[in-house]
């Protein structure tokens, strides 16, 4: 048997592993009305539970998120799948609330560290698709978990566990099968000092990833509501008691993005940023005059037009910073675009959690969506402005 793999079957393991991190991530999201059921603690336990998994995210993206470029990629995947693993037996094993923040926080670190090196791996071995499958693999993983998690919930035996007992089992071939990849990069010094907690952004790529930023805080800002605030919120409004509602929305926005990532990979970053931005104030105007309404329809319709825009403006938000990145700088970008991702994916929708308490979920849901709305159309007239600059200077 060989010791490495082709360039093909090194792709697919790839975004197969990535898959299933993301999937991992979004499996508990239709759990938590169960959890809530079956272990008896309140919504501000529940925006723990959601606030633990991305700060230890986020703490691996700071700190272990470019450790690849020194050690190479193989050893960090080894270990990030092994985090994972333990996390989903706590997952399976869970009977308190302290179970479920163990397990998340391990969760996240796991992720954290597995997002950024395999981001850089998939564009160390592909640089013409490896953009495009960032974008996508993470989508379709969050579509996959929630939807899957969801149809358990509510069609199968066991529901808090069989999901985790699939990811397991997948986690555990990955594992087994990743030292089977070729390395991309050598081993260079300073891996002990990469672990101190800092963004690296290589200087010739900065100027291009704040500019990509007030669309990419946008998008993840959506994210994090559709993954917390959003299923509640559609429940609450249409008096619908399907475990179904959370995966379902979970995953029509992630599909309808990863349905805009692929038709629209050919197409220069600007103009899908552009049209994104557009998409995403477009379906979060629809989404709260649904609510408004209580049409179930429209809510799933809203979120169809709103993912098409999570999906456009993150694929032109990649696309538009990793060209930029030298080989052993890869890891270190993918890490720093991640940690300003998911502080847009966490710290507005932990603030809504709060802020529900005392005005209550739709209210609150209405400031958020007027945020949103407001940031795509700033990220619009941000493009916009860049592309006047850039026809004046070209004249």
């Amino acid at each position: 048997m060989p010791s490495v793999i082709s360039q093909r079957s090194s792709l697919a393991f790839l975004v197969i592993t990535m898959l299933t991190f993301l999937a991992a991530s979004s499996a508990p999201t239709p759990l938590y009305q169960v959890y809530q059921d079956n272990l008896h603690f309140s919504a501000a336990m529940l925006t723990v539970i959601f606030g633990v998994y991305a700060v230890s995210l986020l703490a691996a993206l700071l700190t272990v998120g470019s450790l690849s470029d020194h050690v190479g990629r193989k050893p960090v995947i080894f270990v990030a799948l092994i985090l994972n693993i333990v996390s989903m037996l706590l997952f399976i094993n869970a009977d308190s609330t302290a179970y479920l923040i163990a397990a998340r926080a391990l969760q996240g670190f796991a992720t954290g560290t597995a997002t950024a090196v395999l981001a850089a791996t998939l564009l160390d071995t592909d640089r013409l698709r490896g953009p495009m499958l960032n974008s996508l693999a993470p989508l379709l993983g969050m579509a996959s978990g929630a939807l899957g998690s969801g149809l358990l919930v509510e069609y199968a035996p066991r529901p808090t566990q069989l999901i985790y007992f699939t990811l397991l089992g997948l986690m555990l071939l990955q594992a087994l099968y990743v030292w089977r990849l070729p390395e991309t990069v050598s081993r260079i010094p300073g891996a002990l000092k990469s672990l101190a907690p800092t963004l690296h952004v290589p200087a010739q790529a900065r100027r291009a990833l704040w500019l990509a930023m007030p669309l990419n805080v946008a998008v993840w800002a959506l994210g994090g509501f559709f993954s917390s605030l959003a299923p509640s919120l559609v429940r609450a409004a249409t008096g619908s008691t399907s475990h179904l509602i959370g995966g379902g929305l979970v995953a029509v926005v992630t599909l309808s993005g990863a349905v805009m990532i692929y038709s629209l990979r050919e197409r220069a970053a600007d103009k899908v940023m552009r049209l994104s931005a557009v998409l995403l104030a477009v379906g979060v105007a629809l989404l709260l005059v649904a609510v408004q309404s209580a049409s179930l329809w429209l809510s799933f319709a809203a979120s169809v037009i709103a993912g098409l825009g999570f999906g456009g403006g993150f694929m032109g938000s990649v696309r538009s910073i990793v060209s930029l990145a030298l080989p052993h700088e890869r890891a270190g970008l993918m890490s720093a675009f991640y940690v300003l991702s998911y502080l847009a994916f966490c710290v507005p929708a932990l603030l809504a959690g709060n802020l529900s308490r005392v005005f209550g979920l739709i209210a609150t849901s209405d400031g958020y969506g007027a945020v949103l709305i407001v940031l795509a159309l700033s990220a619009l007239a941000g493009l916009l402005l860049q592309d006047s600059a850039r026809a004046s200077v070209s004249t």
